[in-house]
């Protein structure tokens, strides 16, 4: 992570580290509770739904739960008792908050699900990346780099997955794995970096390379995961291009792996359309107003609202990332926050 951008966010959530009652300012205060501030990702997810509810009319409060499913219970139980106008919710693990979400609602508080899809229990409103997709997408390049280097689509992967309690890990992993199915000639081999430390991927790396020295192509699924990786494979005495590497968020450090030769391919969540979907529909979810399925235009990305059995849900689309287009300013990644005004969804 970018230092300056990491301090910038830090000092920011320093400032309202403390719960307090919501205000009757606008159209209310809403509780965003982030999972970790370990990754680019979720950084950027603080200052992208801060700055996209601030233009429909509510004031956004974060609370960092470090990880720990404990410590994100208990500040749920705090934020329940203060009736905020919504929560949402980065789960640290879905099983966990399930009684979490529920007591929310039975108190009249609508409950977001943001990036971590939960789908064991009723939420008023889902905004995730297309997971499977990502994985999908990760396949496709996976297929065109493995028949670059050895002619046809076979070789050896090491999937670097996080947490295993994470249900987007678990989504990208099935994309990927079942794109691949087609294709018996490459072998997957498929370990978790528990909570999506990057010290774990890096351990999980530098065995792997030991284990299987013909190991093609590294997959993370998540760009920090992939800085570790990197530590690993320069301390066994690779340099750029002898293990081909691939990530599935799109991360500021990603995108420098690209520029610097490590990376070939970032598939990118895509941050920003993610949080602006949540502020588009928070007029509906924080009114109990019906959201209708369909097809809805975030940022210029076509999304698409379902009806699940959890609730409304809307999926976004990702893109990759190489060499080629890596400087493009759309990509969250590049840190430039797009300059398009949302409005709440009539």
């Amino acid at each position: 992570m970018h230092r300056r951008t990491f301090m910038a966010v830090m000092a920011a959530l320093a400032a309202s580290a403390t719960i307090k009652p919501a205000m009757a300012e606008g159209k209310g205060t809403v509780y965003y509770m982030v999972p970790t501030l370990l990754d680019e990702f979720q950084t950027g997810s603080v200052s992208a739904l801060e700055m996209f509810l601030k233009q429909v009319g509510y004031e956004m409060k974060t609370l960092n739960a470090d990880n720990k499913t404990e410590a994100q219970q208990s500040q749920m139980n705090d934020t329940i008792a203060l009736k905020p106008a919504a929560i949402i919710l980065a789960a640290v693990d879905f099983n966990a908050l399930k009684p979490s979400i529920e007591a929310a609602r039975a108190a009249g508080i609508p409950v977001v699900e943001f990036d971590r899809q939960i789908t064991s229990t009723m939420s008023d409103f889902t905004s995730v990346a297309g997971t499977v997709e990502i994985g999908h997408i990760a396949a496709d390049e996976t297929q065109k780099l493995l028949t670059a280097k050895n002619g046809s689509v076979k070789g050896k992967v090491l999937q670097v997955l996080g947490d295993p309690g994470d249900p987007y890990t678990l989504d990208i992993q099935k994309g990927f794995e079942e794109k691949m199915k087609a294709f018996p000639d490459v072998t997957i081999i498929s370990k978790p970096a528990m909570q999506w430390e990057a010290s774990n991927a890096g351990t999980i790396v530098a065995d792997a390379i030991v284990a299987n020295p013909d190991i093609d192509l590294i997959f993370s699924h998540a760009a920090h995961l992939s800085v570790a990786a990197v530590a690993s494979l320069e301390a066994a005495g690779k340099k750029p291009g002898d293990v081909m590497m691939m990530s599935s968020n799109g991360a500021p450090v990603g995108l420098d792996l690209i520029r610097k030769g490590w990376l070939n391919v970032e598939v990118e969540q895509p941050l920003y359309a993610q949080a602006a979907a949540v502020a588009m529909f928070m007029d509906k979810i924080v009114n109990k107003q019906e959201i209708k399925a369909g097809e809805y235009d975030v940022l210029g990305l076509k999304s698409t609202v379902t009806i699940e059995a959890w609730g409304p849900n809307i999926k976004i689309p990702g893109a990759a990332i190489n060499k080629d287009n890596v400087d493009n300013p759309s990509f969250w990644g590049n840190l430039k926050p797009p300059t398009d005004t949302v409005k709440s969804v009539e």
